[in-house]
């Protein structure tokens, strides 16, 4: 099997079903929780890295910019890096379009609609430019050492619903790389039916309000 095959094959197993502010109370955590621990930690000026791994078609990495400009104070204070990696090939190049239909924007309000789309046609809307081209996007495979050793110094992982897919070897060992992308004291965020007790204990929880998330031992 050539490398396109195989990369065509990867594209048709992968699993894509997202939409805007899904799972939205760990963008809560986030804005209230996460980033002001970080904040307390870190100049004004120097840079917060935040990864989407899934990102699938983009709707997570864009909300996690859309909710950290509505709802986080200091978001003019820091210099706000958003990675998103997905290892199907068509969700990026979807995803760096930045066109979606109204079912992906079903929890928007008309408010947060009419400040980041603009409508380009029957259901068809298209992210705010500077947004498109604030996020860095990328192919990459979590289980894969030579792709995951591209990052480091991440503070904040959305891993969501992807290790349910993976045998407890594979996931194990995608844990651990995310582990060595981490800064000390970063944080991950699973999916709600995901638990990291069942995976590793490289990591402590923590409860902001109601959500659970991991952090690194800094």
């Amino acid at each position: 099997m050539s490398g396109d095959e195989w990369q065509e094959l990867i594209n048709n197993m992968t699993v894509n079903e997202t939409y805007f502010l899904r799972e939205d109370y760990q963008f809560d955590a986030m804005s209230n929780g996460m980033l002001p621990e970080i904040a307390q930690e870190r100049p004004a000026g120097r840079s917060v890295k935040i990864w989407s791994l899934p990102c699938s078609t983009g709707e997570e990495p864009y909300s996690i910019a859309i909710h950290i400009l509505e709802k986080w104070a200091l978001a003019d204070s820091y210099a706000i890096e958003i990675c998103a990696s997905d290892i199907d090939t068509r969700v990026v190049t979807q995803a760096r379009r930045g066109v979606y239909g109204e079912r992906s924007l079903q929890r928007l309000s008309p408010e947060l609609r009419r400040k980041y789309f603009s409508k380009t046609g029957v259901d068809q809307y298209l992210i705010r430019e500077e947004l498109r081209e604030s996020i860095d996007f990328s192919v990459t495979n979590i289980i894969d050492p030579l792709h995951m050793s591209r990052y480091r110094s991440v503070d904040i992982i959305f891993c969501r619903n992807l290790l349910i897919y993976f045998d407890d070897i594979s996931r194990r060992g995608a844990v651990e790389l995310m582990y060595e992308c981490l800064s000390p004291g970063g944080f991950i965020c699973l999916g709600h039916s995901e638990s990291m007790s069942r995976i590793s204990s490289l990591f402590k929880p923590r409860k902001f309000g109601e959500t659970v998330v991991y952090q690194k031992a800094g």
